[in-house]
């Protein structure tokens, strides 16, 4: 059986990766940091999808957390085929008015944590000759926009070199790159999204079937939905100091992915 390894699987596209994984057959290792919340969202996938699902309570923004996740990674008995980076979080506020102790828990969460576990998941399914690894980055990678974006488009950069030195083992890497998803990311950084349109918004589940589609097909980047894809060739195409100002603006507004 398939075993798939997701962060931040207790909500939002951790959870939809989860719903959707476990419906295709895979097995689950679920890591999060609320044990308690981990435990029903492991019983419930079970009981909905009749699959084993193993739970691992893990800070991916400190060093032991990280660590047991890259042993989890690395236990050749237990291999995992696929492995989701999706753990995230946004800070409220522009980069001056962020404690800059905040913006480096975010750096290690959303870099040094993707690296490690990249490396760690990628070694073992490079001496089997298979595997996956999506890391989830955003469309704010593709914008000059603080410490957020900064870090996205380090997962995204960092994504796409691994695949390439990982090109004829068996192993793919692809980063994924969603716009606005209805999760509840910005609710916890106490982002008011009440004034976004409605047609900026994704849903989860649908942006998971994307990625899954565009993994299948060798990939490196998944952009989910038309309007998101748009909005990127109009970032790569737009100077960067003119689209700058532009998400500027709505980065204060709305906050992040």
């Amino acid at each position: 059986m398939t075993t798939s390894l997701i962060t931040g699987a207790t909500a939002g596209l951790g959870a939809a990766f989860a719903r959707r994984l476990a419906g295709d057959g895979h097995a689950l290792v679920l890591v999060a940091r609320d044990e308690r919340r981990l435990e029903s969202c492991a019983a419930e996938l079970g009981r909905r999808y009749g699959v084993p699902v193993e739970v691992l309570a893990a800070d991916l923004s400190a060093q032991d957390g990280i660590a047991a996740v890259e042993a989890r990674l690395a236990d050749a008995d237990r291999p995992v085929d696929v492995l989701v980076n999706n753990a995230g979080f946004g800070n409220r506020g522009t980069f001056l008015n962020v404690p800059v102790a905040d913006e480096l828990t975010m750096l290690t969460l959303h870099c040094e944590a993707v690296l490690r576990l990249t490396s760690a998941a990628a070694a073992a399914m490079r001496e089997r000759g298979r595997g996956f690894v999506v890391n989830v980055a955003s469309v704010a990678a593709f914008v000059p926009r603080g410490t957020y974006a900064a870090s996205k488009s380090w997962v995204l950069r960092f994504s796409e070199g691994v695949a390439l030195e990982l090109a004829g083992t068996g192993v793919r890497v692809m980063a994924l790159c969603p716009g606005f998803v209805r999760t509840e990311f910005h609710g916890r950084a106490g982002m008011d999204v009440s004034g976004l349109p409605g047609f900026a918004w994704l849903d989860a589940d649908k942006v998971v079937a994307a990625a899954i589609r565009d993994l299948a097909v060798g990939k490196t980047v998944s952009v989910p939905d038309v309007r998101y894809k748009v909005a990127v060739a109009l970032a790569r195409a737009v100077p960067s100091n003119a689209f700058g100002r532009l998400s500027s603006g709505l980065g204060r507004k709305y906050g992040p992915r």
